[in-house]
């Protein structure tokens, strides 16, 4: 199995050709091409310590990033700690099924368990089937539907 080979970190600034390439294959995926300007700005608040808002953990095989994890730490209304919003998570499509998306996601609990969060919560679209067969045993699927404008 892959993931016991897997070194989980944070983000770091010279990841940002692989995160790049990764999180572009994560927006495919849900039909969304963004311009290089958001790659970069996003990148460097993930990056930046300064910037406590956002953070990413990644995933890396032999010297490869194979998969990612964007998060927003945000005041919630119904806590008094801050909240974790994994807002992206994305393993490389010839890496999947070997634990890597639980091994990402154990460590946005686990940091969000070090620094005193809340909760954590992501989002994935209905027909997301493979991955929602993962959430369903890593979390508790809420009733909540989104809305936007």
């Amino acid at each position: 199995m892959i993931a016991n080979t897997c070194t989980l970190r944070l983000l770091a600034p010279g990841d940002k050709d692989s995160w790049k390439y990764l999180w572009r294959r994560y927006l495919s995926f849900y039909s969304t091409i963004r311009d290089d300007a958001l790659y970069e700005y996003t990148f460097q608040r993930l990056v930046d310590t300064r910037h406590p808002g956002m953070f990413a953990f990644v995933a890396e095989n032999q010297g490869q990033l194979v998969g990612l994890a964007n998060c927003i730490v945000h005041e919630h209304g119904w806590y008094q700690e801050s909240v974790v919003y994994l807002q992206d998570l994305y393993v490389d499509e010839n890496q999947r099924g070997k634990g890597i998306g639980r091994l990402l996601i154990e460590k946005v609990y686990a940091y969000a368990d070090q620094t005193g969060k809340a909760s954590v919560y992501w989002m994935t679209q209905p027909g997301n089937l493979t991955a929602m067969a993962l959430y369903d045993k890593v979390a508790r699927k809420t009733d909540f539907i989104k809305y936007q404008r």
